[in-house]
């Protein structure tokens, strides 16, 4: 069952967060039938996915541990950054990379973010919004990487 695959934030940083809005019992593939990331519930899915797998990364969680102090102050956030994005709800409101610029970031975490965001897409999603979300993430990375002076 691909839904035991995924873990939890460790030392219980996100996890109250996700089981007080039952996200716990969303994140899963439907019969591992893959669906297409076109709603807010699999925005959420695929959000909170991410950040689990950030969270236990060895490259990424330093970085977010520094910076992130209430995740369910930052997870909503980027409900509304991908929602925006994808079906255009223009509710997301910030300068994502105003955020980022003073970040102690190489490469290496422009590499990683992307591959895991890529991973988690491909594990629950498949279709155009999915593509959408993927080429998006390759977009960001790649502009934010260039703005910094940073080398991919």
């Amino acid at each position: 069952d691909d839904h035991d695959e995924l873990e939890w934030f460790p030392n219980g940083r996100c996890s109250d967060f996700i089981k007080g809005n039952n996200m716990e019992s969303k994140i899963s593939i439907r019969n591992n039938k893959r669906e297409d990331l076109d709603s807010s519930e699999n925005i959420k899915v695929l959000v909170d996915a991410f950040y689990t797998r950030v969270q236990q990364n060895e490259i990424l969680a330093p970085v977010f541990d520094q910076t992130i102090n209430d995740w369910s102050e930052h997870l909503p956030k980027m409900y509304l950054f991908w929602e925006s994005l994808l079906f255009g709800t223009g509710e997301y409101s910030g300068n994502p990379f105003q955020k980022h610029v003073a970040l102690p970031i190489e490469a290496q975490h422009f590499q990683t973010w992307l591959q895991l965001f890529l991973k988690t897409v491909d594990q629950h999603f498949e279709g155009e919004k999915a593509n959408q979300a993927k080429e998006s993430a390759k977009t960001i990375a790649n502009v934010f990487q260039r703005k910094m002076g940073i080398a991919s």
